[in-house]
């Protein structure tokens, strides 16, 4: 079985081709290819919650420091997590620098 992507387990149609994008946008998650193979998934499909301007909760979304409380309780956040484990889940995109105490 192959690793499911946030987009087909939300089923919110905003991937390319999707049938809400030209109402509503395409995600950066789906085209964002520096995450590629993360978690597992095509673009930033298993690591969502690091890209900023997600749709999440039909409504544009934040960095990670912005909306990491929201993203850790999402069930895409915890399935993938849990498939990948605690020695291969990843947190943070390349790079990234999460301060908890950012706004």
């Amino acid at each position: 079985m192959s690793n499911v992507n946030c987009w087909d387990i939300k089923k919110c149609g905003r991937e390319p081709g999707g049938n809400k994008n030209s109402e509503l946008g395409i995600c950066p998650a789906t085209t964002d290819s520096s995450c590629d193979g993360i978690n597992g998934g095509n673009n930033a499909g298993r690591i969502c919650w690091a890209i900023a301007g997600t749709f999440c909760g039909d409504k544009v979304q934040g960095d990670f420091a912005q909306k990491s409380v929201s993203c850790m309780s999402c069930e895409v956040f915890k399935q993938i997590k849990t498939e990948e484990g605690a020695d291969n889940f990843v947190l943070l995109k390349p790079g990234q620098i999460y301060h908890a105490s950012a706004k």
